[in-house]
């Protein structure tokens, strides 16, 4: 067996390397059983918690591990059309049309960057390196929002954040990649830069996309800070910072907040049902994002 076919295979499977014995692979059983009841345990308590009756909840003390029966009044109450309803609508806006806004400016930016010959390429190329290295600050930022009218605007949810340095040179880095053959061949028969970028670029670059994609998605759907510094109306507030409002901080939902006239479940419940309303949304479209990632981020590691 040569050297070299050793080196691509794992260490246990190497002629001459002894396999572990019952005592290592038990302790490594333990651990890693322990690592996952660390981290799937308390979205169990979470997820138990919020659908647990009021009873059982004042009963454990505001945590519930294992329910003894569902009841759904928590995110009935948090759904009725309250603050909590507005809250996630706004934050599905902002979500859906700030990630279809990135992902199409960092796809248009990523190939003008990686085309070379262009006007200003090198330029602007270095801009974004820079952008990447340097942030401009608190201050600033504020300041650039103020003078363009945003604030309290939901639009400075968006505009601010729209164009991630890092993912355009990811994607850049993919259109580099394209064979010089395809394009050439595509500018023979006419085709014009417009017409590369959407019948070639776009097509080839759907798992990169994907995966820039749900980057810009979990990063709408969880800010908080810039609704913090840019919105103070209540009613424009997003649903993560209802969630930071009256969970981290603990600020009381009542029945008003709710929107109903019925006596609200208990808090924790309410809280709880609130943090499993925020993590829905991510865990639906992972799955069908997830298959891209090897491949998306892999994109302009390996040449040759």
């Amino acid at each position: 067996m040569s050297t070299r076919t050793d080196r691509r295979r794992p260490g246990h499977l190497v002629e001459g390397t002894p396999l572990p014995g019952p005592i290592e692979r038990i302790a490594k059983g333990i651990g890693l059983t322990i690592a996952c009841a660390l981290v799937v345990l308390p979205f169990i308590g979470i997820i138990s918690t919020s659908l647990a009756t009021p009873a059982q909840v004042t009963e454990a003390g505001g945590f519930v591990l294992f329910p003894t029966g569902i009841d759904l009044s928590a995110y009935r109450s948090i759904l009725t059309g309250g603050v909590v309803t507005r809250a996630l609508g706004i934050s599905l806006m902002v979500t859906l049309t700030g990630t279809m806004l990135s992902i199409t400016l960092t796809a248009m930016l990523g190939w003008a960057l990686s085309r070379k010959g262009t006007f200003g390429n090198h330029t602007l190329l270095l801009l974004v390196l820079v952008s990447l290295l340097f942030s401009p600050g608190l201050i600033p930022s504020y300041l650039v929002v103020q003078q363009f009218g945003l604030l309290n605007s939901l639009w400075a949810l968006i505009i601010p954040t729209c164009v991630s340095a890092f993912n355009v040179i990811v994607v850049r880095a993919f259109f580099v990649g394209i064979p010089a053959e395809v394009i050439d061949s595509a500018r023979i028969d006419g085709a014009s830069e417009w017409q590369l970028f959407v019948h070639i670029g776009l097509p080839l670059s759907k798992a990169v996309l994907a995966v820039v994609g749900l980057f810009y998605a979990v990063g709408y759907w969880n800010a908080f800070f810039n609704a913090l510094i840019y919105i103070s109306d209540a009613s424009k507030w997003p649903l993560q910072l209802v969630l930071r409002t009256y969970v981290v901080d603990g600020a009381p939902l009542g029945a008003q907040d709710l929107g109903t006239s019925e006596a609200p479940p208990p808090q924790t419940s309410i809280q709880m049902a609130i943090l499993v309303l925020s993590i829905i949304p991510i865990v639906l479209v992972y799955p069908f994002v997830q298959r891209h990632f090897a491949k998306g981020m892999l994109t302009g590691a390996v040449k040759g």
